[in-house]
């Protein structure tokens, strides 16, 4: 982090999406409110997927490590956002910095491979219900519940040990509301092409292969479901992949555009905008895609409101 030439890095500054005072108080009023239906939306869906008991299945033990990722990766962006919306010193220290970028990587993976094995679960359901309770057990679950946030853990922390080796200098603004690779790449003033070929590679084979593994299980659903005869049954397996797909399709969309691609001023200006959709969109969008879609969360909903109602009454 220091040469002879550089001086030691103790603080960056977030530039945030505005630097208009007006706005940025506007922007918080949102971003607060978007953060706390992120949190009572998600919590809410862990709860009555710990709670019911027509929920205790594969799907919904995915969901919930869904839903719990999407705490964390909101948790780890919007605190120190919403406290710069309304300070004059807009810095975040070097640890803070590394943290960030650290988590915000790790989890960030572990979400594309969670909804990889969301896929898997699905194809499993449909194209061999018998083998179903067998090959979807809770231990192969857990290990594939594992695996995400091991290969995150791994990843985001081997990635941030990379940017943070390199030597920062001179202007330490941030252009970025929270400590993105991009933007702290830009602002590098020693090589940095081992951390970009890095940071490709691993954007690269995660998306490949996390999307891979959706794109195959969906292409051997849709071959099972043509095969069902009734049209009720045929909308009834499609149903239960509807919310899957829609997750899938927000979630990749937005992060292909911000990752595959060189860092550059006008990339990371670009990227900030994107970034605002997979930050605060997919986390707030996922408890709501799944719940009102869903007769089955919809019961547990009424299940639990029936009940804290009753037990009022009976007080």
């Amino acid at each position: 982090m220091s040469s002879p030439n550089h001086t030691l890095v103790m603080d960056f500054i977030l530039l945030g999406l505005t630097d208009d005072p007006t706005l940025e108080k506007v922007l918080f009023a949102v971003f607060l409110l978007v953060y706390l239906i992120t949190l009572a939306g998600n919590l809410c869906m862990i709860l009555l997927i710990r709670t019911t008991p027509h929920l205790q299945t594969p799907m919904y033990f995915f969901l919930g490590h869904l839903s719990f990722v999407d705490v964390c990766y909101s948790s780890n962006v919007t605190p120190n956002m919403l406290h710069n919306l309304l300070s004059d010193q807009k810095t975040i220290s070097l640890a803070g910095c590394f943290t960030q970028c650290f988590l915000f990587i790790a989890l960030v993976i572990a979400e594309f491979y969670m909804l990889a094995c969301m896929a898997l679960d699905r194809y499993v359901a449909i194209c061999s219900p018998l083998h179903y309770s067998s090959r979807m057990s809770r231990r192969v679950c857990v290990s594939l519940v594992s695996f995400p946030y091991l290969f995150g853990f791994v990843n985001g922390l081997s990635q941030a040990l990379l940017t943070f080796h390199l030597s920062f200098c001179g202007s330490l603004e941030i252009n970025h509301f929270y400590c993105a690779d991009p933007p702290l790449i830009v602002l590098a003033c020693s090589d940095a092409r081992v951390k970009e070929m890095a940071m490709f590679v691993v954007a690269g084979f995660t998306l490949s292969s996390s999307l891979l593994v959706i794109l195959l299980s969906y292409i051997f659903i849709a071959v099972a479901i043509l095969k069902i005869r009734s049209a009720e049954g045929r909308r009834k397996a499609f149903s239960t992949c509807g919310s899957h797909l829609t997750t899938v399709t927000i979630f990749y969309g937005t992060l292909f555009c911000m990752y595959l691609r060189p860092p550059s001023e006008k990339s990371v200006e670009e990227s900030k905008v994107i970034a605002v959709f997979y930050a605060f969109l997919s986390p707030i969008l996922n408890p709501l895609i799944y719940s009102l879609r869903n007769k089955d969360v919809i019961r547990a909903m009424e299940q639990l409101v029936k009940g804290n109602v009753f037990q009022k009454t009976a007080v």
